[in-house]
């Protein structure tokens, strides 16, 4: 049996449909005979970028708040590397936050 993880990552709202393709067209998010699966849920990310970022939104010294979509998404773990990086590669955000999850299989 495959062993899964479960990806977690925040982006903003309007990015939110572009990773979620670009995530799908990587192959994860396949469960049976189903492709492109995920979970989304709306928030609010806040975040003070500070001397040496490079924001693309918000002010250096500023706090900002952005509506944000946190995408869960399943893959093999063995896909993990790939899809990081395709998530950093289509990410608007200098430093995304990704977690990652070990799944229990067969449940």
């Amino acid at each position: 049996m495959t062993e899964l993880v479960k990806i977690v990552v925040t982006v903003p709202e309007v990015d939110a449909n572009k990773l979620r393709k670009a995530i799908g067209a990587a192959d994860a998010g396949k469960i049976g005979n189903y492709t492109h699966c995920s979970f989304s849920v709306k928030g609010t990310g806040r975040f003070l970028p500070m001397n040496g970022a490079k924001p693309t939104i918000g002010e250096i010294g500023k706090l900002e708040e952005v509506i944000e979509e946190r995408i869960e998404i399943t893959c093999d773990r063995d896909k993990l590397p790939n899809i990081t990086k395709i998530i950093r590669d289509n990410h608007p955000y200098e430093e995304p936050v990704i977690d990652i999850y070990q799944l229990i299989n067969g449940y």
